[in-house]
């Protein structure tokens, strides 16, 4: 899969002329939304179908600022999927330096009730192992 790219705005960054620490929790959900249209289940699919998956958590760690006009890599992977629960591994790089490390943690659900992902969504499950493969 192909990273996603995002060039830093001048209104993301702080007083200090870095990157508001704010934002990389932004470009997670945009780099993931990009990467979901890759699989083939964006938005718009996920929702014909019924499927609503929620984040439930969030962590960033920060490894190196990044500035105005910087043009930020993103990777997204699949880092653990159970019957319940994924957990979606982001990696942000600059001129192939690490900056950023981050997780989302998603569970699913099917008319506002808890789903069993391989059972009720299979082939959106057999497109998330084909990517940890």
């Amino acid at each position: 899969m192909r990273p996603y790219l995002h060039e830093v705005k001048y209104y993301e960054t702080d007083k200090m002329g870095v990157t508001h620490h704010s934002n990389y929790i932004r470009f997670m959900e945009e780099a993931r939304l990009d990467w979901m249209d890759q699989l083939g289940y964006g938005f718009e699919r996920m929702e014909a179908e019924g499927i609503v998956s929620p984040v439930v958590a969030v962590s960033c760690n920060y490894k190196k600022p990044t500035t105005f006009k910087d043009v930020i890599e993103i990777s997204v992977g699949v880092k653990q999927l159970s019957e319940v629960k994924l957990i979606i591994a982001y990696e942000m790089r600059l001129g192939g330096k690490l900056v950023c490390t981050g997780e989302t943690v998603h569970c699913f659900f099917d008319g506002g009730r808890p789903a069993v992902i391989a059972q009720r969504f299979p082939a959106f499950h057999a497109a998330l192992l084909a990517t940890m493969e």
